[in-house]
């Protein structure tokens, strides 16, 4: 497994990483042995990069991340986030970014991770009622106090971007990236690499739809989020299936898998800067991920893909309003 800096503070991580959201919640029932074989896994395929946030389950992906991890803390890095507040019962309460909050939230992070240190944390999204700047100055104190290691954003726009790094260095930006999600390509991917900004793309197979697995929204479970996502409903599902099927001819010429196809194309567009956490919960869809490391693109398949997938040609909005 090849490495990569993010940012220009020396954060070293795997090319790859794991996004462990999916084992607690949102896509479905999940198995906690299976979890397990699959942190097992990753760690014996190179990966060293991992992502959690408190909000997830909520808050028993961290508990799942720090019981996975403890054991070999020494060779990982582990990222999580706060802002996106949830009750105990799952309901969702508001974006919180007072900086009361950031000291309150690392606490909890900290406790169920049972970690002294976290390497990077990220403001999961930006509360519009507080200066960014006082959030990311409460940040910078938890660096000071040895608490966490390097400051990151997620779903930040470039002015925030801006305002947030002026107050202190952030390391990583993390926004939904693939090949159906290419808005960062406006102005958020030249804002961070002016900056010397690492990125990070979640979702870097569209939810898993990159994949080629899901051909009806009938092959989701019930407690399965994306039944509520626009892009994965009526006529919206059909067009984007569209684009999946294109996708999956290219892949069967060249004789690799839909989702080895679409995760290759997102670690081209940075093969030094570029980090996606792709996200799994089951040991052989991280093998067939890992395996996308060894899937080199031509310029000819570049540009065959960018005719199939261009930047707007997915339907649908990312996400449901809020209820």
């Amino acid at each position: 497994m090849d490495t990569i800096t993010l940012g220009r503070q020396g954060l070293e991580v795997s090319r790859l990483g794991l996004g462990c959201m999916g084992m607690s919640e949102f896509y479905g029932a999940s198995d906690d042995a299976e979890n397990l074989r699959v942190f097992e896994t990753a760690l014996d395929g190179g990966v060293t990069f991992f992502d959690t946030a408190d909000m997830y389950g909520p808050f028993v992906n961290e508990e799942l991340v720090g019981r996975a991890l403890r054991p070999v803390r020494d060779r990982v890095i582990i990222a999580t986030k706060f802002a996106n507040m949830r009750g105990q019962d799952g309901s969702f309460l508001g974006i919180n970014g007072r900086p009361e909050y950031v000291h309150q939230a690392v606490e909890g992070s900290l406790k169920r991770l049972g970690i002294e240190t976290i390497d990077l944390y990220y403001q999961h999204r930006v509360d519009p009622n507080v200066p960014i700047e006082e959030t990311v100055g409460a940040m910078a104190e938890l660096v000071q106090q040895g608490k966490v290691r390097y400051l990151g954003l997620s779903e930040a726009t470039p002015e925030q971007i801006r305002r947030a790094h002026s107050v202190h260095p952030i390391t990583a930006l993390q926004t939904e990236y693939s090949l159906w999600s290419r808005d960062p390509e406006g102005e958020i991917l030249p804002t961070i690499r002016e900056l010397g900004i690492g990125f990070v793309p979640y979702s870097p197979l569209g939810r898993g739809f990159l994949t080629g697995q899901i051909k009806s929204p009938d092959d989701f479970e019930p407690n399965d989020f994306r039944r509520h996502n626009p892009r994965f409903q009526g006529e919206n599902f059909q067009k984007n299936l569209q684009v999946v099927t294109a996708i999956e001819e290219l892949a069967r010429q060249k004789g690799v898998s839909t989702a080895q196809l679409a995760l290759a194309w997102v670690l081209a567009q940075g093969p030094q800067d570029f980090a996606p956490i792709p996200g799994t919960k089951r040991v052989k869809y991280l093998q067939e991920n890992l395996g996308a490391l060894q899937v080199q693109l031509s310029e000819d398949e570049l540009r065959h893909l960018d005719e199939i997938a261009p930047k707007g040609v997915t339907a649908g909005e990312r996400y449901a309003p809020r209820r």
